[in-house]
């Protein structure tokens, strides 16, 4: 049943989407910790491409995709280095900030399961590649920067990730039509992330003090 095919065209090309949108928002938040333009294009680069590098490296997946690929670290510095030129005139830098990043984390999130599957992973072991590829290039970027990382704030992130990974399974299990399952898959996470910005949705917090252990 869960039989993903090769990576379709349309993922393709939101990937390339992804990384230029994240290093988008790594711009946007060494802007805010005033570094220099070097910094901010190797942040850039740092966060488009580190959850897809630490995937690399636990699933053994070589060569790194931005070894092979060279053009994506253009393309995550160029973008990053883009965004310095034209932040000024961008008004509402919150929400342009939260959208990005929200397409970062939905298409890195299929694009990691894409790469688990075809190793023939087990669904586990692919939802959680399809998770740390969506989620730790921000972490690194918010650690990089000295903020508390979104995975850790309030709204859903993480469970975004997996709802994400295991939507994008289910359809490709159902054989969908490979780009229908990827623009449904999409839709369904951006979606998914906005509303849990919007409305403020959060997991369940276990809270443990110093009075209930007495």
């Amino acid at each position: 049943m869960w039989s993903l095919p090769p990576t379709d065209s349309v993922l393709h090309f939101l990937s390339l989407i992804a990384v230029a949108a994240q290093g988008m928002t790594a711009a946007l938040a060494a802007g805010r910790r005033s570094m220099d333009w070097l910094g901010v294009c190797f942040l850039g680069c740092i966060t488009a491409l580190g959850g897809g590098t630490l995937r690399d490296l636990f699933l053994g997946h070589y060569p790194l995709a931005w070894v092979q690929n060279p053009i994506y670290l253009a393309l995550a510095g160029g973008a990053a280095f883009l965004t310095i030129l034209f932040a000024r005139l961008v008004h509402r830098l919150k929400v342009a900030f939260i959208v990005l990043d929200a397409i970062g984390l939905v298409v890195f999130t299929m694009a990691g399961c894409d790469v688990a599957w075809q190793m023939d992973a087990s669904l586990p072991i692919v939802i959680v590649s399809g998770m740390v590829t969506g989620c730790a290039g921000g972490v690194l970027r918010d650690v990089l920067c000295n903020d508390v990382p979104l995975l850790f704030r309030s709204e859903l992130y993480a469970s975004v990730s997996v709802v994400t990974g295991v939507f994008y399974a289910t359809a490709f299990g159902l054989k969908l039509n490979a780009e229908l399952s990827t623009i449904l898959t999409f839709a369904l996470g951006i979606s998914f992330r906005l509303l849990a910005v919007r409305y403020t949705w959060e997991m369940p917090k276990f809270v443990f003090t110093e009075d209930e252990e007495k």
